[in-house]
């Protein structure tokens, strides 16, 4: 009996997440699959972690793509880095926020909140207090906060972190490659992040970032973290320990064409640059923001706060939020719905990698005002 052919839609994915990836990405996961431990499979892992700590800004070896999509990396941080009666304060600005501390509290510790209302971020100040009252075991914060579009700062933080003696965590997924993140600058002890967002690969990776602190805690744990295949000390057997003999233990069976893409992905990302990169996400940002003005519409997010990559629109009254994301996406275009409390009163808008561009930003606020005026 004969199959149908698979032939998905073309769509501009402008939501918060996957984007579109890069032609040469596609291209690239379709080249010919080797074994997982096959010596050019292995030149490719050593390729991408060299590649991955570039975009990081980071010396930490122990920096790998996860099997697995951003929250698996978030999940192998928290659950090797806390053990059962461990201490974690946790910022929440959003639902991530509070993802985190679900993962903490997962991972066996007793979590304090710090909590701030929707689109505003955690001011150093507060993180500070808690470290003051009693220092506990981690701190872990939401660089891009993205179901209300904030950007936390985190200059100031990573010192008084370290000078507390806890581990400072940052969830980035929404951030890495399209606003510095700076792990080792700002004294980030681990960091994760996704494939899919502004590093314009597929989803199935999570990148993730371990220093020589978190490395420390990981091998001095009483006992082994309640997850074998997120085991951060069985996983570097096989993505090697410390970049010198190329002896590799299977762990798992890695997804080959994955790895492909998410290497091309950092190559076009490095020969881009990064500061250049930044700066294209910020330009299609502000560009956006001008033409939602000329529209009438405006952002949730206090200008303060705003991410260059994630927007979020405030829907206006009478506009029903599912049917103008239904049009859209018959013109071809995704967007996302509102997360949470925000659920049907805004749209959020991804710009990101190869959708970070000014003609990107005018088709879409082209064909979001013919929508509106239908609606």
């Amino acid at each position: 009996m004969a199959r149908n052919v698979l032939t998905p839609p073309t769509r501009l994915l402008l939501g918060p997440g996957p984007s579109n990836p890069a032609p040469l990405v596609s291209a690239a996961m379709a080249a010919p699959l080797v074994g997982h431990l096959d010596p050019y499979f292995l030149q490719v892992m050593d390729e991408t972690m060299a590649d991955l700590r570039t975009v990081f800004g980071t010396a930490n070896h122990h920096t790998i793509p996860m099997s697995g999509t951003g929250t698996a990396g978030l999940e192998a941080i928290m659950f090797n880095l806390l053990e059962p009666g461990d201490e974690a304060v946790v910022g929440v600005v959003g639902y991530f926020g509070q993802r985190l501390v679900e993962l903490a509290q997962r991972a066996g510790a007793r979590v304090r909140r710090i909590e701030a209302p929707l689109g505003e971020v955690i001011a150093p100040e507060r993180v500070k207090e808690q470290l003051d009252r009693r220092p506990p075991n981690l701190v872990a914060l939401v660089h891009a906060e993205t179901s209300t579009g904030a950007h936390q700062p985190l200059d100031e933080i990573g010192k008084m972190v370290r000078d507390a003696g806890a581990l400072f965590v940052v969830d980035c997924v929404t951030s890495l490659g399209g606003m510095p993140v700076d792990v080792d600058r700002r004294l980030i002890d681990a960091a994760g992040s996704c494939s899919q967002k502004c590093l314009g690969a597929p989803p199935g990776l999570g990148p993730v970032t371990f220093g020589p602190r978190a490395m420390a805690a990981v091998q001095g744990r009483r006992s082994k973290p309640a997850t074998w295949y997120l085991d951060l000390q069985l996983l570097f057997q096989y993505w090697g320990e410390s970049g010198g003999p190329r002896d590799r233990a299977f762990h798992h069976t890695a997804p080959v064409a994955n790895l492909y893409g998410f290497r091309e992905a950092l190559r076009l990302t490095l020969e881009e640059g990064l500061d250049a990169r930044y700066a294209r996400h910020r330009a299609a940002h502000e560009r956006l923001v001008d033409g939602l003005g000329a529209l009438g519409l405006s952002l949730f997010t206090p200008e303060a706060n705003r991410l260059p990559m994630l927007n979020v629109i405030n829907i206006p009254e009478g506009v029903d939020d599912l049917t103008v994301r239904k049009r859209l996406l018959e013109r071809g275009i995704e967007i996302g719905a509102g997360f949470g409390p925000l659920k049907g009163t805004a749209w959020r808008v991804g710009l990101m990698g190869t959708n970070a561009t000014t003609e990107v930003v005018d088709r879409f606020v082209g064909e979001l005002a013919a929508v509106l005026k239908t609606t």
